[in-house]
């Protein structure tokens, strides 16, 4: 999971722990996250990959080698985070190639929903990910804190994850 909130305490986290937990009860997996806001200075202030520090570099190579990637976001100014962005400008053009991702973002209101729609699929489209025809989405009302309340944001991760777990186990099989 790339969590790309620019804090440690964040309604995305919580978004995107939901997911991933859910994820991790209809299946076995390993989960590993990446807060982006936790990889300092020596990311921030990369221009190229090969600038990035070694344990960043670890971090890009192990979503390159996931076989799922769940994508968080908060939306800033109707679009993802610039940490985020930043940490997937570093990823190899072909390093999500036919990689299933999962969209997940969080905004202050329901008018963001469809940054998922106008930011996030374009960017795994150009990496010729193979994105989940499903995204979460939840706003600032739906939480208290980090904990997500609304029992609609569960069930849609519930009937969206439902809906791929069939192409995860598929991807499982071809792996053994």
């Amino acid at each position: 999971m790339v969590n790309g909130s620019p804090s440690e305490r964040s309604k995305t986290m919580g978004l995107a722990g939901l997911v991933s937990d859910r994820l991790g009860d209809l299946l076995p997996i390993e989960l590993h996250r990446i807060d982006v806001y936790r990889l300092g200075h020596g990311f921030t202030g990369a221009t190229a990959r090969e600038d990035v520090p070694s344990e960043v570099e670890h971090e890009i190579r192990l979503v390159e080698e996931a076989d799922v990637v769940v994508a968080a976001t908060p939306v800033f100014r109707a679009s993802y985070s610039g940490m985020f962005k930043h940490f997937f400008d570093f990823v190899d053009q072909y390093g999500l190639a036919n990689k299933l991702v999962i969209l997940v973002a969080t905004g202050g209101s329901d008018r963001h929903a469809l940054v998922i729609e106008h930011a996030l699929r374009p960017l795994f489209g150009f990496f010729q990910a193979a994105v989940a025809p499903v995204g979460f989405y939840a706003n600032a009302g739906d939480f208290d804190g980090t904990l997500v309340l609304n029992g609609e944001v569960y069930s849609r991760v519930e009937v969206g994850l439902n809906d791929i777990v069939p192409q995860l186990k598929a991807l499982a099989d071809t792996e053994l």
